[in-house]
């Protein structure tokens, strides 16, 4: 059994897509929820679908070793970012697999401060043709990891920033879990190798 744990920061719609997804599957789990935000909604969404949740500070996650611990002792396989806003430490992103979504086509507008509307109004600005999702994996700079999966959707003339967003949110709901899904099934396999 793979154990995925999902770090989030605000509403959490695609933490509960994720969960809603993994809840009958025999090989994989979604083990917890983490936030570095005590408000976040993401928790709630976590613990309504029985999901274990826990939040962290700064200090606990960049100056100790205590969530590097933790996830160890709960044998976490993948750590997921599901709107997590800050970077994660090199003692993460080195142990565990970490995998993160974007709301555009890395390597356009990615980067520090580059999320939510703000990424859609920039893509819009752009008067891209065009927009998606990037499924890439985390290492010590924002939006800088190794692409693993893109898709795109149109932008039209009239969009505005929220319209766009809808757009892309389906993208991220549709591949997301699926994507997760295969880079965790693909480590088993070669696990038995």
């Amino acid at each position: 059994m793979k154990r995925i744990a999902i770090f989030a920061s605000g509403s959490g719609t695609n933490a509960q897509k994720i969960i809603e997804y993994f809840a009958e599957s025999k090989d994989i789990v979604v083990d917890s929820l983490w936030s570095n935000n005590e408000n976040a909604y993401a928790l709630i969404r976590a613990e309504r679908l029985g999901v274990e949740t826990f939040t962290f500070d700064k200090e606990e996650l960049y100056y100790s070793n205590e969530i590097l611990d933790r996830l160890n002792d709960r044998r976490i396989d993948m750590i997921v970012l599901a709107g997590f806003l800050w970077l994660l430490p090199q003692s993460l992103t080195e142990l565990f697999i970490v995998v993160n979504i974007h709301p555009a086509l890395l390597p356009k507008f990615g980067g520090k401060g580059m999320y939510g509307l703000h990424v859609h109004k920039a893509v819009l600005a752009g008067k891209e043709k065009e927009s998606g999702i990037t499924i890439h994996y985390v290492n010590e700079r924002y939006d800088s990891g190794d692409i693993i999966f893109q898709a795109k959707c149109p932008v039209y003339e009239t969009d505005t920033p929220e319209e766009l967003a809808n757009r892309v949110h389906e993208l991220e709901y549709q591949h997301y879990p699926r994507v997760i899904e295969e880079i965790l099934l693909k480590e088993s396999d070669e696990d038995y190798l």
